[in-house]
């Protein structure tokens, strides 16, 4: 073989080469990105609950995404292939908030009816499968639980909030002139009644801590120092706790 012949093939080998790690370096971004950005992060306890933890990177407060959903699905299909997790419970990874509804950027994005009604099809789909989990599922509210954060909330199977000032649950929508499309017009009624569900949803009413219990909205309120415990307790399964 000439000296210019292997020339072009070690030039050749070289671009493939380059070519190779510069894919695998692409593909390692990509995969360490999605870690990263991942707003959900499944938290295994030693007594069998799981901690089910929202923390939307690079954000004070928790919003709503439509990227989410893939997140979401991801989540739960490990929750359901780990029969070890006896109980969730959802909480927020941010101090003062837990869900205050969806970005508004997302609905600003829909240009037709039918992605509106995509987007809200795919957020109640999501909504059932938590509903629907074999295993009980608690939220943990701490701080504004508004909105989707609050359709969230009432998918679970029971709900514990903070004593804290900064605590409030509420469907806002109806003030920027929609109404709760996550199931929130079925679910809140069946838990506060079809008159106090309506007065929320038509004026966007926020309930503090208290007034939520009182109402039938969630089942337990508690000092923030023992929100988690208390949400855990409430998460362990009937046979555990009779024991």
């Amino acid at each position: 073989m000439s000296d210019n012949k292997k020339e072009v093939n070690a030039e050749m080998v070289s671009v493939n080469n380059a070519e190779m790690v510069s894919v695998n370096n692409d593909e390692l971004t990509s995969t360490e990105e999605k870690c990263i950005t991942s707003a959900f992060t499944l938290v295994r306890q030693k007594n069998g609950i799981a901690h089910l933890v929202i923390d939307v990177v690079g954000e004070t407060m928790n919003t709503l995404k439509a990227e989410f959903a893939e997140q979401v699905s991801e989540v739960l299909a490990e929750i359901k292939s780990d029969s070890t997790i006896t109980g969730i419970v959802l909480c927020s990874g941010k101090k003062d908030s837990f869900v205050a509804g969806a970005d508004i950027n997302m609905i600003n994005d829909c240009k037709t009816k039918e992605a509106v009604m995509a987007m809200t099809r795919q957020g109640q789909m999501l909504f059932s499968q938590l509903e629907q989990l074999n295993v009980p599922i608690v939220a943990a509210i701490n701080g504004t639980c508004l909105g989707g954060g609050l359709e969230l909330a009432m998918a679970c199977h029971a709900r514990v909030c903070s004593d804290s000032p900064k605590t409030a649950l509420g469907l806002p929508e109806v003030q920027l002139g929609l109404l709760p499309g996550g199931g929130g017009t079925q679910r809140l009624p069946k838990l506060v009644g079809v008159q106090k569900a309506l007065d929320m949803m038509l004026t966007g009413k926020q309930l503090r801590a208290k007034q939520a219990l009182k109402a039938g909205l969630v089942n337990d309120v508690v000092p923030n120092s023992i929100l988690l415990a208390t949400a855990e307790e409430m998460a362990l399964p009937v046979t555990l706790k009779n024991q």
